[in-house]
């Protein structure tokens, strides 16, 4: 755009969510210009922050008019993936001054919360109710919950995940036409205020009817249509709360065990880590990770049981017994601390956002996730490809992490290698990204599914499944017909 061009846009902007909203200070627009993951810089013209739907709808409407690109965000910095960097000009809808706690609700274990909320914020305020949030492993404090629920990362506690969507629920949408959407049972009748009279929660996802709209935008990195608030799923918060460790030579043994203990649906937190990415959780700097990871075994399997409000104590007991059994029938020795951590300290890192520095930024200050869908028969398998690939490129084998987390109730997991390397070596650099660009296609090849396309990934999921790149577009052309949310990304 001109200079001209671009100081009239700013005005418009301005009108509609007035000038202390709006940025074009250099260094944020830098900051939004890149991400820690791969990908070109983005162009961003400002910066808008608006206050309410009424301020986004606002917004689609003038970007309409103007044929103008707008990528929203709501997490704060640093940014990991890519998803909110413009693919070239663009404007950054900022949701984080949307921040709402619009309702707790303890008898349904449901809370309703604008895309400014964070995981730091909303964990203290369910406790405070007695309730507890369903987090991924360890969060940044400012990340986003609804951002996080939206790019379906994974939430550590297997048994309470039905269903992909899980636990976000009900939401409110702003589609690239401008219309005003709402899913699920927050659909109506009445309004928000009127459900709760009549008694309703807004914990159905599906509808209007039997469609589960909240499926397409889901996933979409912000290109289907902007998400104003969402009802989500909490859980009652334990009386009684321990953690567990199995560590291993054998990722195949954990695996075997895994199945076992995940189809009664026994434990609550339930994930496997290699040494190094354990290390890394533990410790605070480089030295101590090394060596801490150095003293673990290759594979340690983490696991929590829980007693809620009625008998807990009962609860707690039959389930350690129940996995005592099974650990024992499989040939696994379960233990109660790890070096660096008992498990009371791991419980308490599991229930609370990451400290800065964010746990994958501690041991060499840069890195690059390679993550997908899987099963976990399958882990054992891909793991060996993985190392396969780093050997090629003379990477030091204890230097790739390795996170294994099973979801919706062991059906599946997500799977994620770590690769970490000093940003301000440049050889070390060009060799992860070298590893990064490889392991993707390669990996896919092996069945491995890329559901959350970042950035180079896109073109490789998508041309693996054209008829859903045409069914994603048609839908694209119903709700945002004019292309104005985060143009360029996914297969759009």
């Amino acid at each position: 755009m001109s200079t001209k061009t671009v100081s009239e846009l700013k005005k418009s902007l301005a009108g509609v969510v007035g000038k202390e909203a709006l940025s074009d200070d250099a260094k944020l627009l830098g900051e939004y210009a890149r991400s820690l993951g791969p990908g070109p810089e983005g162009k961003p013209l400002a910066v808008v922050r608006p206050a309410d739907t009424a301020q986004v709808q606002a917004l689609v409407n003038l970007a309409q008019g103007i044929g103008l690109n707008l990528v929203p965000a709501s997490s704060g910095a640093p940014r990991l993936r890519g998803g909110t960097v413009p693919a070239g000009e663009g404007v950054v809808v900022d949701l984080s001054g949307m921040d709402k706690i619009v309702r707790m609700d303890r008898r349904n274990k449901v809370v309703i919360i604008e895309p400014g909320v964070t995981f730091g914020v909303l964990k203290n305020e369910a406790e405070r109710a007695g309730l507890k949030v369903l987090m991924p492993l360890l969060p940044r404090a400012g990340k986003s919950v609804l951002a996080s629920y939206l790019e379906r990362e994974p939430i550590i506690i297997p048994k309470y995940h039905w269903d992909m969507t899980d636990p976000m629920l009900c939401t409110e949408i702003v589609f690239g036409t401008g219309d005003l959407f709402r899913t699920g049972s927050a659909a109506g009748p009445g309004s928000l205020e009127e459900q709760w009279r009549a008694g309703a929660a807004q914990k159905n996802p599906m509808g209007p009817a039997q469609t589960d709209f909240v499926r397409i935008v889901q996933g979409a990195q912000g290109t289907m249509g902007i998400v104003t608030w969402s009802s989500i799923k909490l859980e009652i918060l334990p009386r009684v709360h321990r953690c567990y460790f199995i560590q291993e030579r054998s990722l195949q043994k954990l695996v075997d065990f895994s199945y076992r203990i995940m189809r009664p649906k026994l434990a609550d937190e339930f994930l496997i880590l290699n040494s190094l990415s354990l290390s890394c959780i533990l410790g605070e700097e480089a030295g101590q990770i090394s060596a801490l990871a150095a003293r673990q075994s290759p594979f340690t399997l983490i696991y929590g049981v829980a007693g809620y409000e009625y008998l807990p104590e009962k609860r707690v007991a039959y389930q350690e017994e129940d996995i005592a059994n099974i650990a024992q029938s499989s040939g696994v020795d379960i233990g109660r601390e790890v070096p660096g951590a008992n498990g009371r300290k791991m419980k308490e890192i599991l229930a609370n956002p990451s400290p800065e520095p964010y746990w994958k930024q501690r041991y060499r200050g840069g890195f690059r996730d390679v993550f997908f869908l899987t099963t976990l028969d399958r882990t054992p398998f891909l793991l060996e490809l993985m190392q396969g690939i780093v050997a090629r490129h003379d990477h030091p084998a204890q230097e790739l992490g390795l996170y294994i987390q099973p979801i919706q109730q062991g059906r599946s997991c997500h799977m994620e290698f770590h690769l970490f390397f000093d940003p301000s070596d440049e050889g070390e650099a060009k060799r992860v990204e070298a590893i990064f660009s490889e392991a993707g296609p390669e990996l896919a090849k092996a069945g491995a599914f890329f559901s959350r396309p970042y950035g180079p990934w896109a073109e490789m999921a998508y041309e693996r499944c054209p008829d859903s790149v045409e069914a994603m577009r048609m839908v694209k052309g119903i709700v945002d017909p004019k292309g104005v949310l985060n143009r360029g990304k996914l297969c759009f």
